[in-house]
């Protein structure tokens, strides 16, 4: 596959992980360099305490802002916001953030199937959802949905997962647009600002 050949999202990008996902971030968010000219949402399951461990962690690997999205949030492009624990994020009509304790999806919450389903109501075809390593099948019902709404679908490769489940479920519901490696997700961010 052409590296070139990825699109970027218009308006939001959403990254969905679990387990064997923090590695991958690590790797790809040195690479952006603002201003990146869209939004861009991480959902990761993670325990259930207030902390910004991972709000700290991930600012320290990147110039653009990093911040826990809060209830009515306007979504801003040049900024990463991280998805609270024990909170679904939902995406309003008017491009804000609603954040909600309704039950656990696939055993989680925050769910990314909740995250990428919501978005994809509200941006349609400005919308690319990427599903990165993990031990549950979270993410594919909310891919579905963006890819129904015309969104762009990006797997990691499960070779390149450090724990390949959730990218393998993924792959076998619905044809991802690209499935890429590290080293491909690498590329991707550092143009994500071209």
């Amino acid at each position: 596959m052409e590296k070139s050949v990825v699109p970027f999202a218009d308006e939001l990008l959403i990254i969905g992980g679990s387990a064997g996902s923090l590695d991958v971030l690590l790797q790809v968010l040195p690479e952006l360099r603002v201003p990146v000219s869209k939004a861009i949402i991480i959902v990761v399951h993670r325990k259930n305490i207030n902390d910004l461990i991972l709000t700290e962690l991930l600012s320290a690997k990147t110039t653009v802002p990093v911040k826990e999205a809060e209830e009515k949030d306007p979504i801003q492009q040049n900024i990463i916001y991280i998805v609270p624990p024990d909170y679904h994020l939902l995406i309003e009509n008017d491009k804000t953030f609603s954040l909600d304790v309704s039950e656990k999806v696939n055993y989680s919450r925050p769910s990314i199937d909740v995250t990428f389903s919501s978005a994809a109501e509200v941006f349609g075809n400005k919308l690319t959802c990427i599903l990165l390593s993990g031990a549950n099948a979270d993410g594919v019902e909310g891919l579905k949905a963006a890819k129904r709404n015309g969104g762009t679908i990006i797997v990691q490769h499960p070779d390149s997962a450090e724990i390949p489940y959730m990218p393998l479920q993924a792959i076998k519901a619905i044809e991802a647009d690209y499935v890429l490696n590290d080293e491909e997700l690498k590329d991707y961010f550092a143009r994500l600002n071209v």
